[in-house]
Formats: C-alpha cells, structure tokens, sequence
C-alpha cells in the first residue's frame, strides 16, 4: 500500500477546504411560510378583530404553531409565528399548552420547552422568553400575569409540589411564586384570590384532589378546598362561582364537574357528566365531553350547555345540525361574547392537521377550515 506523507500546512489546507464545502454545501433552515385563506366576507365592522388560535402540537415532535383568524378581511391565517420570527430555528416549540392577550401583547404557554413566549399582539413578532419549567396555564390581573407550573419534568411521579408565578407585564420579569398542589392545571381569580386546580397527574395511584387559594395581596396560599381527584378545567362565572371539573381515573371514577361557591370557598353543587373544556359566556358555560375509558379503551363524547344562574343543564345543544358526528375528537372551544357564535376544534387523530368549526347561535354550521396540529386554545382581539 503506497502511503502520502502530507505536510502540517497541507493538512490544514485540506481541511478549511473540506470546511468551506460544507459550509457552503449545507442549506440555512428553511423558514416555514405563512398560508393564507379565504374562509368568509370580510367584516370590518365586528367588534372582534380575529381570534389567535394555537395549535399544541404532539408532544415530542416541536410542531406547536400559531394561527389567526381575521374577520375584517375574512382570511385565516396558517403558522404566523415562523415567518414573523425567522431566527427562532425551532419554531413556537413543544406543545402550546395556552394562551392569553392583555393590553397589547399576546402570551403564548409552551409547556415541554419550558417558556412562555411573549408576542406584539399585533405582529406576531417575539418581544420576550420568559423561562418557567412545566409551565401550563395562564391568567393575568392588575398589570400582572400568572403561570402555573408542573415544576418537574414531563411525567416524573417524584417531583415536587407546582407553583403559581406572578410575571410582571411591563418589564416581562418573573417577579416570585408561591407553591401549591401537584401539577397545578388551570386558574381563576375572583376579587383578591387566585384559585388553581391540583391534579396530581403524574401519580394516578394518588391523584391530588384540592383546589388551591392563592390571596394576591400577599401571595400565599391560604388554603386549600377538597373537591375531587384529578382536577383540571377551572373556570369563574359572574356571580362569584368557580366551574371545575375532575377527569376521574379513567377507570371506575367517573369524570364530574362541581361547583365552588367562593364566598364560603366550599362545593355547593356537583354534576355527574364529563366536561373535557367549557367556556362560560354571560348566563350559560358551553362545553364538552371525551372521555375515555380504560377498561372499554373507548372515547365517549357529549356537548351541552349549562345556565350558571339556575346552575341547571339545558335541554338544548350549541350544535344542533348533525355536525358534532363529523367531529373526531373536539379539543378546544370559544365563544365570540358578541354575536354568541361558537367555535370548536377538532383535533383528529392528534398527528394531523386539525380543523376549526364555526357554529352559529342556533347551532348550525357556518363555515370550517384547517388548522395546525392539535388546535387548542382561542384569544379573541378586539378593537
């Protein structure tokens, strides 16, 4: 075997060669672009800009995206957040978990990449990265917002209890936090006093069961109320009464939903039905149910209405034309306070595109149209 001696300047000659072709041979990522389309008229005089729409995307695969439903000009529009952000090379990231609007700036929950992502309401353009480990819902109140937070890694039975923390809205800086119950899921705040719902989902053998109460003034927990296990969905209504519903075990324990009267900070009333998601509009909280059965490995799902006033179920139903037979499995739901449309998501079989469906006040189908993966969470903009 001939053998090639090569000089030490050689060598390196080679090798930045070697470097600059790859260099130049390698493609920069490629910015995924915006889609755009026509779903209805435009309606410029809505009181309602739009909605953001975020798409959670299946945990693991960094597809969560963000979608904008415009109603002045009628146009949807697909996966805004990589084109108005090219230099985010993972996009939004790992599974948007939710999102909110207050004053001028979009808050976007990114629960397995451990941030909130702060937007320009009006651009989609990133302002902030606010790093919170596990973090999953937010609220804000009086220039503050309000995260809560698993803590632990994703699925890890051993770690701590979760927190709440308080983020200033100006200077988009963590502030502090207060503990509460095992992965705490979704908040209310009525007057001084934050509630979060406790699941302790990452130990089924021993689901949480309590409500956490947070006083803002001087931000500790001041107790905690019993409701159920594995509580997840908490929302308020105007009356001074918490909606919160418990997922059950999957096996013998049903799924619920209950009543917190938050004058006594007690349970008043409890439902026996499943409610995945519900949004709660003047008098009435539209929701729905699926729920799964790990016995059956069957997926049951239900819509209903609910008046918060007599705090009694309706007869009638929010989708009233067949459609609800076309919708896989619904995952996120929303109702515009001013003309009482409804609009739910369908999530499909979770690896594929979703679609949003639009329903009018007396439940028929307006219009649909494709959304990104797991479609999830609403934010109206108004003028």
């Amino acid at each position: 075997m001939k053998r090639i001696k090569l000089k030490h300047q050689n060598i390196l000659s080679i090798l930045l060669m070697a470097m600059t072709l790859t260099s130049a041979c390698r493609k920069d990522p490629q910015v995924i672009k915006e889609e755009q389309e026509e779903v209805i008229a435009p309606e410029p005089a809505r009181p309602a800009k739009g909605f953001y729409l975020v798409n959670e995307g299946n945990m693991g695969m960094n597809k969560a995206s963000l979608d904008y439903m415009d109603f002045r000009t009628g146009i949807y529009r697909r996966n805004i957040y990589n084109e108005a952000n090219p230099t985010q090379v993972k996009g939004l990231g790992d599974v948007a978990n939710d999102v909110g609007i207050y004053g001028s700036k979009l808050y976007i929950v990114v629960n397995v990449s451990n941030k909130v992502e702060v937007l320009d309401v009006k651009t989609g353009k990133r302002l902030q990265q606010i790093n919170i480990v596990n973090c999953r819902y937010i609220t804000f109140k009086n220039g503050k917002a309000y995260v809560s937070a698993y803590l632990g890694e994703v699925g890890n039975a051993a770690e701590p209890n979760g927190i709440v923390a308080q983020i200033d809205t100006a200077s988009l800086t963590e502030e502090k936090r207060v503990k509460v119950g095992r992965q705490p899921e979704e908040m209310a705040i009525i007057g001084s006093k934050l509630y979060v719902a406790n699941s302790g989902g990452y130990s089924p053998e021993n689901y949480e069961r309590t409500v956490s109460v947070i006083d803002l003034n001087s931000f500790t927990e001041t107790k905690r109320i019993d409701v159920a296990i594995n509580l997840h969905r908490l929302k308020a209504d105007k009356y001074g009464d918490l909606y919160v519903t418990s997922r059950g075990d999957y096996l013998e324990t049903k799924s619920k939903m209950f009543v917190i009267d938050t004058k006594t900070d007690k349970v008043k009333k409890q439902f026996d039905l499943a409610v995945s998601n519900l949004t709660i509009n003047n008098d009435i909280a539209y929701f729905y149910g699926s729920e799964w059965n790990h016995n059956t490995g069957e997926t049951t799902v239900t819509y209903g209405m609910l008046d918060v006033n007599e705090e009694q179920v309706l007869d009638k139903k929010f989708i009233t034309d067949g459609t609800d037979k076309s919708i896989v499995i619904p995952y996120g739901i929303a109702v515009d306070p001013f003309t009482k449309e409804v609009f739910v998501t369908d999530a499909g079989d979770y690896v594929s595109p979703g679609v949003v469906y639009c329903f009018s006040p007396q439940g028929l189908k307006k219009w649909s149209v494709t959304a990104g993966d797991i479609p999830a969470h609403f934010a109206f903009v108004y003028k």
